[in-house]
């Protein structure tokens, strides 16, 4: 009985002393939204970490992405995961999780993919504060989409063929037709590739329409001995000697040769040329629209948009404060085409469909 007793009176004491010192029956967890603070009731200071973890779909190279995320995190506090795609397997995946969302951020990829996305009620629109500083251009009027930087198109080929074949690098569309270029192109798909999508919808401007275009792409068809999921893979094929040429964003290209792809050749298309607006949106019914506000906040800041150049990316950022990269490519020196985000995002699909059933089939 005294044990018992004993043992009773220690359980109030000790009881009564958790309770002095706060121990109250609040979960560990919480009950509010995964980017408010929680309350440190001994000093009555907020804590304002916020809590959660966002999932990203990246549409730029993986080392760029990675030092993204980690940056994000130290900057913000906020844990990021990423999931690399091109930007036509993001837009797929977007789609089949429409009824139950697995990522946040959408963070990379031609703004035509973005535009089309946003046409079949996919994305969330947000306005970041730091979008004023961007051109308007290079944003959606209604917030569902910013743009982060702008890349050109442009030819990669592999010196050593020019040189064993007595070539110049191509300057128009037409070199890539010649026949000794037969079986030695390599493109991306743009059924998958926002890339390449943005390199289809440039050759129907340039040839002056759809029917033109397409009579090219037939003709340019019968030279490709592969296209690749990712339009940018093509530029390392290129590189090692895999293929003769290849079209891809010019800011992939200086990368490559950046990394020791001594071989690759960088040229323009002097008859027109087009480029893509790199964008950024929130997915709609994301899980953590709060903290993906943030993120966006973070990436169009200008430090944020430097962070490429760490890892060797070199595209023109859009945040007139950011530095732009010193091997970065001049626009005022191409032809550049007028290229049209609202018509490309909304011609997409059919496009592409038209490329399946008459130029790849």
């Amino acid at each position: 009985m005294k044990k018992w007793f004993s043992a009773l009176t220690i359980f109030a004491m000790v009881t009564a002393l958790l309770t002095a010192c706060g121990g109250g029956s609040q979960s560990a967890g919480g009950t509010g939204d995964s980017s408010s603070g929680t309350q440190n009731e001994s000093s009555g200071q907020t804590d304002d970490k916020p809590k959660g973890k966002l999932t990203v779909y990246v549409g730029f190279q993986e080392d760029h992405a990675i030092e993204a995320m980690k940056q994000f995190t130290q900057d913000t506090g906020i844990e990021a995961e990423m999931i690399r795609m091109s930007g036509g397997e993001i837009l797929a995946k977007i789609r089949a999780e429409k009824d139950n969302p697995q990522a946040d951020i959408w963070y990379g990829g031609a703004a035509d993919t973005f535009l089309t996305a946003q046409g079949d009620g996919l994305l969330e629109p947000y306005t970041s504060p730091v979008a004023d500083k961007i051109d308007a251009k290079y944003k959606d009027p209604d917030g569902y989409w910013t743009g982060i930087y702008v890349g050109a198109v442009g030819f990669a080929s592999n010196k050593d063929f020019l040189k064993e074949h007595n070539l110049q690098p191509p300057t128009k569309w037409e070199d890539l037709l010649n026949p000794v270029y037969k079986g030695n192109v390599v493109m991306g798909d743009p059924s998958s590739s926002s890339t390449a999508y943005t390199i289809m919808y440039t050759i129907l401007k340039v040839m002056g329409g759809e029917e033109q275009g397409f009579d090219y792409l037939k003709q340019l068809h019968s030279q490709v001995s592969q296209y690749t999921t990712s339009g940018t893979a093509t530029g390392r094929m290129v590189g090692m000697g895999e293929a003769a040429v290849s079209v891809l964003f010019a800011h992939d290209i200086v990368k490559y040769q950046e990394e020791g792809f001594d071989s690759l050749e960088l040229s323009f298309p002097e008859d027109g040329t087009g480029y893509e607006t790199g964008a950024i949106a929130m997915i709609k019914n994301s899980k953590n629209q709060e903290l993906a506000k943030k993120f966006i906040d973070w990436a169009l800041d200008k430090d944020a948009q430097e962070v490429g150049q760490r890892t060797g990316s070199y595209q023109t950022l859009t945040n007139p404060d950011a530095k732009q990269p010193e091997k970065g490519i001049d626009f005022s020196k191409l032809n550049l085409i007028d290229y049209d985000l609202a018509e490309a995002g909304k011609m997409r699909q059919s496009l592409i469909d038209k490329w399946n059933n008459e130029v790849k089939k």
